[in-house]
């Protein structure tokens, strides 16, 4: 029973993929049945289904499985590069959850989106920055092609096996290179537990990403 139900809830979002009335209630009762055991395998229909609206519902439910969307995360490639900026968004909380060694091909994807044009992705992927293990970041700075975001992506892992500068950091957030502040921004996350000088600094950051990151993590919010 409780199978079919989830088979259920799965036609209906198809059926009703843009009717957000229809779609917000059976998306929290599937949620929950795949916590309940419901195999999270069968959102492959929905992330195949070629309906962005349907796709973009299952990445949301992946995000929030947390390490129950592991046996999932060899889909999460394509989504990082779905033209739904919902869909890259919640894609980054999947692969920061359940990113391991062997996925360095898709944490590079995520890295690479720090140069994504929607500042909602960008946030996104700042708090995957500032919160990633330095064994997942090494894995995806070694998967990245050389140039800029490579670079900017192993000074980051760097930073947390040698001793910081926290002026290099500074130059960096009030640098002209928005990828570079974006990073920078980061290590001051990362630098947080025992400094907050330049996370309250990104605070009054020209880029809105920038500041509304280094607000909600100085107020615990993150």
């Amino acid at each position: 029973m409780q199978t079919q139900t989830g088979d259920d809830l799965i036609q209906r979002i198809r059926a009703h993929s843009r009717e957000d009335d229809v779609v917000g209630p059976a998306a929290n009762d599937l949620l929950g049945e795949l916590y309940d055991g419901y195999p999270v395998g069968n959102l492959a229909g929905l992330l195949h289904s070629g309906d962005d609206a349907a796709v973009r519902t299952a990445t949301w439910l992946l995000s929030e499985l947390g390490e129950l969307a592991a046996p999932m995360m060899d889909e999460i490639p394509v989504l990082l590069a779905h033209p739904s900026a919902q869909v890259r968004f919640y894609a980054v909380e999947v692969v920061l959850v359940n990113g391991e060694a062997r996925h360095g091909p898709a944490i590079a994807r995520v890295i690479n989106l720090s140069t994504d044009y929607d500042t909602g992705v960008r946030w996104q992927v700042l708090g995957f920055l500032a919160s990633a293990s330095t064994d997942q970041l090494a894995a995806g700075a070694a998967n990245l092609q050389a140039g800029p975001v490579k670079e900017l992506a192993g000074w980051l892992v760097r930073l947390d096996d040698e001793e910081p500068d926290p002026r290099e950091v500074l130059a960096r957030l009030e640098g002209p290179d928005p990828t570079a502040r974006l990073f920078a921004a980061a290590a001051a996350g990362r630098l947080s537990e025992e400094d907050t000088g330049l996370l309250e600094h990104a605070v009054n950051a020209e880029d809105e990403e920038i500041r509304t990151f280094a607000q909600r993590w100085l107020s615990g919010s993150d």
